[in-house]
């Protein structure tokens, strides 16, 4: 049992953490559970999002959730779920009558430093 105060309180936290963390691998282990059972691109997307959420909570490294994702992917491909592709949204060309005029740029202004340098330096006194 801790005895000093900051020891109590880090007690405290680590309880709070790991029901936290538990969880999180409870609803990973859900998810999996119902994939497995029903193996659809919802219930794939939803364990996938398990892991990204274990990842992002610093819960399991980045290489694990990528490798258990795969291993899901694998056992969808297996089962003859239909996985969708990731289609990236091609911008529209703008179709306006306006016409852009480039802008001159801006004269350099000269500045109180670039005035001071060029003024002669002070003549130091020897002392003797």
């Amino acid at each position: 049992m801790p005895i000093i105060k900051s020891a109590k309180k880090a007690a405290r936290q680590a309880e709070k953490r790991t029901e936290h963390n538990v969880e999180i691998k409870k609803a990973i282990k859900a998810a999996l559970k119902a994939f497995k059972k029903n193996p659809t691109p919802e219930t794939l997307a939803k364990a996938q999002s398990e892991y990204d959420k274990a990842v992002k909570k610093d819960l399991m490294k980045k290489n694990t959730a990528s490798r258990r994702k795969a291993k899901l992917h694998d056992i969808a491909k297996k089962a003859g779920v239909k996985l969708e592709k990731k289609v990236a949204k091609t911008a529209a060309p703008k179709t306006t009558t306006k016409t852009t005029v480039a802008k001159k740029p801006a004269a350099k202004a000269t500045t109180k430093k670039a005035a001071a340098k060029t003024t002669a330096p002070k003549a130091k006194t020897a002392k003797k």
